[in-house]
């Protein structure tokens, strides 16, 4: 397969994680809001996001699975269904003033959205060896059109139809899953090779590997804690009485600073290596909790969710990198695939308490509990990459 056809590729699964990655968008924005509304108990708020992220962890394992026997275009077709969806079962379960119906359109979002997370290792498979980080950061950067396109299609469509908030932005989201579709129909990734089927070493040797176990820990607290913390910033800010036009402004900022760093990051990640890239990205994170400590007002909601996006796109782009790092060829979707499970599966948790710690005890007690977290996968990033170094100089010498 030429340059040429490989770079296309890259070009065509960064638009489509730009149009999928929307529907994310639209989820996060609204589906705590619409959980409020139709929820029997008002603890049940984030329960909604909890399902979609549990999507996201059950789709991972087979979405590999099948990638692994016939190649990644099935599944991404498969995901665009979930996509379309997620739409129509959303606008009913709302139009119905349906709370199980709306949960259960949830769970197709997150298989949706676990599929677009598939989108940067496909870029990588797409370049040399050497390109692969730049290649999975610029298919990230696709998420800054998300940014954009899921808060303003939420802003532009939440009232089209007045009796039912937010359905017609659920009926929109399918329409922009269409589009994906078509978008993805066009990429030609390399031919399955039968030896990948089930070649490689046993999973739990590979999975023995410190530099992958480290890898995962951070992957795991960047993702878990973004969720976790963007998750309960929208309601909080509905709580505390901010305009609903405010809380879309801050998620779409937030999204925009998950995304937009993925056009350097490639770069900073092959100039100092991804450790060091994680490690600022976890004390971004940090700092975004810091911020949402000291008030809440607009502006503090806003910088925490800009500081966020800016930690989780280092933390878990500088984390995939390392992933990179710790398979052959044959082994990469199962490693992936076991990867993207344990992460979105520890999501799972953090996305459930959400809802009843803000609830109960309010926004501060969620930025204070999201520091720890931070500090545990700090301590062990420093410890592996000085033991990295002493490694490297032992063999030198």
């Amino acid at each position: 397969m030429s340059a040429s056809v490989l770079d296309r590729n890259v070009i065509r699964l960064t638009a489509a994680q730009a149009l999928a990655g929307a529907n994310a968008t639209v989820v996060y924005a609204t589906g705590a809001l619409i959980g409020d509304m139709l929820a029997p108990d008002k603890a049940l708020a984030t329960l909604p996001i909890t399902i979609f992220v549990v999507g996201m962890a059950t789709c991972t394992l087979p979405a590999g699975a099948i990638a692994q026997r016939y190649g990644r275009r099935p599944v991404f077709m498969l995901g665009a269904l979930c996509g379309v969806l997620v739409g129509l079962l959303a606008a009913l379960g709302i139009v119905l003033s349906s709370f199980p119906i709306f949960c259960v359109a949830m769970l197709f979002g997150g298989a949706y959205a676990a599929v677009v997370l598939s989108f940067r290792f496909a870029a990588a498979e797409c370049v040399a060896p050497e390109r692969r980080a730049k290649a999975l950061s610029f298919v990230m950067a696709g998420g800054v059109l998300a940014g954009i396109l899921g808060p303003q299609t939420v802003t532009l469509t939440m009232n089209l139809w007045p009796t039912h908030l937010f359905a017609a932005t659920y009926i929109a989201g399918a329409g922009i899953a269409v589009l994906s579709a078509i978008v993805l129909a066009g990429v030609r990734l390399p031919a399955v090779k039968a030896s990948d089927a089930g070649g490689g070493r046993p999973l739990p040797e590979i999975f023995r590997q410190p530099r992958l176990i480290t890898a995962m820990l951070c992957g795991v607290i960047s993702y878990t804690l973004m969720n976790f913390l963007m998750t309960s910033a929208p309601l909080a800010m509905h709580h505390h009485g901010l305009p609903l036009a405010a809380s879309n402004l801050a998620l779409q900022w937030h999204v925009i600073a998950m995304y937009g760093p993925s056009f350097f990051t490639g770069s900073l990640i092959t100039r100092f290596g991804p450790g060091k890239i994680v490690l600022a990205g976890l004390a971004l994170i940090a700092a975004a909790a810091i911020v949402g400590i000291t008030g809440m007002e607009v502006g503090h909601f806003w910088v925490s969710m800009v500081l966020l996006g800016i930690g989780w796109n280092f933390g878990f782009v500088g984390a995939s990198a390392m992933v990179l790092e710790c398979h052959r060829p044959e082994e990469r979707t199962r490693v992936q695939a076991m990867n993207d499970f344990v992460v979105f599966g520890a999501m799972v948790m953090g996305s459930f308490a959400s809802g009843g710690l803000l609830n109960h005890y309010g926004w501060e007690v969620i930025c204070w509990l999201a520091l720890p977290p931070v500090a545990v996968a700090a301590a062990t990033l420093m410890a592996s990459e000085a033991a990295r170094r002493r490694a490297g100089a032992t063999r030198a010498a």
